[in-house]
């Protein structure tokens, strides 16, 4: 078995969770819902949902605005899968793919791999950035994953794969056998890059202290809604994942739906952030995707 390494990662790292779990302090570094600071977070020039961002030091290139498949997500479907069906969001993708947006978020609790398999009937495979998500807690099991995912996405091999909703803190441990399954799929071509989406801050801080996390999916709004810790908190974990090399992929953009009244200040947030590379964001309509294509550029440069 692969040694994982843990850069920094002793008991006394400066991102032991421990120096960061503090009550008291849960909304720190939010911003407040009264007026929004535009001009702090004004880009000098426009960014656009369709610009070519790389994640990292994987290589991989990806439009800023990655198509969420998941929303409501679990026991296989989705909003997304539930409402539109096969035909549907297919057709979804194949339009945003149409607007530039090459990057397609799915995972096998949102049962929405058949529906990228019919996308990619229209859309040549290697023009876009497949993104997907195991829970797989064994080797076999992780082994049978990667089969049946590639066959259900009707592919050879799957851009990014991710470690799906770790918690525990010790998840890089507990979690070492399934790691080194993806690490030689990664040197034998099955995937292009690995790592992790994280549900609690000390499963953030552990993805920050190990080098094979490739991707981070990272919950990331700046008021603070569904994230894994007080927003300054995650701010530096991110930081410091970012200066590793590590692509960072934010979610929850808009707080999970909680914030959708805040969309322009979630974006201009977002954008304005240079250690996330892009993000993704459910959609489950055309009219959706056509709101975003509008609202990113006009949300960068607001003052």
């Amino acid at each position: 078995m692969k040694h994982h390494k843990h850069p920094g990662g002793c008991p006394n790292s400066k991102f032991n969770r421990r120096n960061f779990i503090k009550a008291s302090a849960m909304a720190a570094g939010a911003l407040s819902f009264g007026s929004f600071p535009y001009h702090l977070f004004a880009a000098e020039k426009k960014k656009y949902a369709y610009d070519r961002v790389t994640l990292g030091k994987s290589g991989i290139e990806v439009s800023r605005l990655a198509m969420g498949t998941g929303s409501s997500g679990f026991n296989k479907s989705s909003n997304q899968t539930r409402k539109l069906g096969i035909k549907g969001l297919s057709e979804l993708l194949h339009a945003a793919y149409d607007e530039g947006i090459n990057f397609w978020d799915s995972a096998d609790q949102y049962g929405s791999h058949p529906h990228l398999k019919e996308a990619l009937k229209y859309v040549p495979r290697e023009k876009v950035v497949i993104l997907s998500k195991t829970r797989a807690s064994t080797e076999a099991e992780m082994k049978a994953d990667l089969d049946r995912f590639r066959k259900e996405l009707g592919t050879d091999y799957i851009d990014i794969m991710l470690l799906h909703d770790r918690r525990d803190p010790d998840w890089p441990e507990k979690m070492a056998p399934v790691m080194d399954v993806l690490s030689r799929a990664r040197e034998d071509g099955i995937i292009r890059a690995h790592g992790v989406s994280c549900h609690t801050f000390g499963a953030l801080v552990a993805a920050a202290n190990t080098d094979w996390v490739q991707i981070d999916l990272a919950r990331i709004n700046p008021y603070g809604a569904i994230m894994d810790g007080p927003v300054d908190q995650v701010v530096e974990v991110l930081k410091t994942m970012h200066k590793q090399g590590k692509g960072i992929v934010g979610m929850k953009i808009f707080g999970a739906g909680k914030l959708v009244d805040k969309k322009d200040e979630c974006l201009q947030y977002a954008l304005a952030k240079e250690f996330i590379h892009g993000f993704t964001i459910g959609q489950e309509g055309f009219d959706q995707t056509r709101d975003l294509l509008k609202r990113i550029p006009e949300a960068s440069v607001r003052g």
